[in-house]
């Protein structure tokens, strides 16, 4: 049978602990070229709605660990204001709706194994990528957070962080007041960590060991103004503006997607690559979001793969050191390695609805 496993499903078996772990096997699995993975490749058509745009987008990979998996999202796109930012919403079939699936395949006979919701375990991975990189880059004892963004990604990085270091204290800064406060109350109830909510983003910075940007927002959202000696930044929505660049003194890199195979030249460092129908018409092409190759190496000048520190490479040059940490584009690889742990552990538990594998299968070779 193969199973069919919801975001519930996967909330009550997959733990930040377990993330963390599985994630970081990956990681060492890919340095030792025993896994491989691509970049997100996205497609993007417009739709009759001139300031909306059909989004699909895939990212893949496996390991001889046992598991090849594929994350497949569809959405519809735009942009809008919100509190003075400019931010990209998303949505499937009706705003509050998304279609983001994980196939979970076993790599010594094919068999498709799950299909698994990915909201879940989306947040939960995000969370521990910036949590490998706090536990190699930050320093030990790192204990306060700056917090800026109050969604779910939000949520699961204080869990992260709090997976690598003690934090006794987060300060959350989001542009409207009840959000940050409402995140402020969960934090500290559920986690036992002193939350604060500021009203002014420079608050979020004061004294944080570990600063975090966690928005929707398409513009800067952590500024090197703010940062103080010794910080460690993460940045998962938004972006670092060029203050903030300039203020990293190392950053880590958790790795890159290997060039196809006779085609070194293919390799790349962006995020993402897109494909986009423009529909014939220019104003329509240029009046919908657009974000082509995204990403490429942080500070490239002063980055470090996880490869190298796995070697014994020093990660902090100094205890005042700004330092950085980015995934890269292997997100392909985390989908194999936590949508694998949780199947075996939401099997174990009986959770889940059977699919008839045979209804997945044909006798017709493809």
């Amino acid at each position: 049978m193969t199973l069919i496993l919801s975001n519930d499903d996967i909330a009550s078996v997959l733990t930040m602990r377990e993330t963390v772990d599985a994630l970081e096997r990956a990681y060492r699995e890919l340095a030792a070229g025993e896994a491989v993975c691509r970049p997100r490749i996205d497609v993007r058509i417009p739709t009759s709605d001139p300031e909306k745009t059909y989004q699909w987008g895939t990212m893949e990979g496996g390991s001889v660990s046992g598991y090849f998996a594929i994350r497949m999202k569809s959405d519809i796109i735009y942009e809008q204001t919100y509190a003075g930012t400019r931010t990209q919403e998303k949505y499937c079939v009706r705003p509050g709706l998304y279609c983001g699936l994980i196939m979970l395949f076993d790599i010594e006979n094919g068999e498709p194994l799950a299909i698994i919701n990915d909201g879940y375990l989306q947040h939960m991975r995000v969370g521990a990528d910036s949590a490998i990189g706090t536990k190699y880059m930050a320093r030990e004892d790192a204990k306060v957070v700056g917090m800026i963004g109050s969604g779910g990604m939000a949520r699961s990085h204080i869990e992260a962080f709090a997976t690598v270091r003690d934090i006794v204290r987060v300060q959350v800064y989001s542009p409207t007041k009840e959000h940050r406060e409402a995140f402020a109350a969960e934090i500290t109830e559920r986690l036992g960590i002193e939350t604060v909510a500021v009203d002014n983003p420079a608050d979020a910075y004061k004294g944080a060991d570990i600063v975090a940007g966690c928005t929707d927002a398409s513009i800067p959202v952590v500024f090197g103004r703010y940062i103080e000696d010794g910080t460690h930044i993460t940045c998962v929505g938004g972006q670092l503006d060029g203050d903030a660049l300039e203020r990293i003194d190392r950053a880590l890199r958790l790795g890159s997607a290997p060039a196809p195979v006779g085609l070194p030249e293919f390799a790349l460092h962006d995020e993402s690559i897109a494909y986009e129908a423009t529909g014939g018409t220019p104003a329509r092409a240029r009046s919908r979001p657009r974000r082509g190759r995204a990403g490429g190496i942080v500070a490239e000048d002063r980055a470090v793969f996880l490869e190298q520190l796995l070697a014994g490479e020093q990660a902090r040059p100094s205890a005042t050191a700004v330092t950085y940490s980015a995934r890269g584009n292997i997100q392909g690889a985390q989908f194999f390695a936590v949508a694998g742990r949780a199947y075996e552990m939401a099997k174990a538990k009986g959770l889940g609805r059977d699919l008839p594998t045979e209804w997945l299968l044909q006798d017709i070779r493809d």
